[in-house]
């Protein structure tokens, strides 16, 4: 379908002054990305530190410390703690399907 000329103009100055925004925007983000750019060095820098390369735990060299361990002491130890809010609102639900049982199928259904 042809179009007119009018039609080919509006386009055009209404896509390149998008473009005109954009690129406004894209020097904004540049300037984002510089300081993004440094913080995620930084980040990789620490995480590089931190663990031995994938290739090194491959050819059978160990981590610096076993921490499987540690896990089961925390495990071990930490109790289960159970809040108040809980227990009420345990109690709230037993009190509710003992005056209003026909609720039993409804909240059952919405498990």
């Amino acid at each position: 379908v042809p179009r007119s000329t009018v039609a080919a103009k509006k386009i055009t100055a209404i896509g390149s002054a998008l473009m005109r925004e954009a690129e406004k925007e894209g020097m904004k983000e540049a300037a984002k990305n510089s300081t993004e750019r440094s913080e995620f060095a930084d980040i990789r820098d620490k995480l590089r530190d931190a663990l031995p390369p994938v290739e090194q735990l491959e050819n059978g060299a160990e981590l610096r410390r076993d921490l499987w361990p540690d896990m089961l002491r925390r495990l071990e130890h930490s109790p289960v703690r159970v809040p108040w809010f809980d227990w009420a609102l345990l109690a709230i639900s037993g009190a509710a399907a003992i005056f209003f049982p026909a609720l039993i199928p409804a909240l059952v259904y919405h498990l």
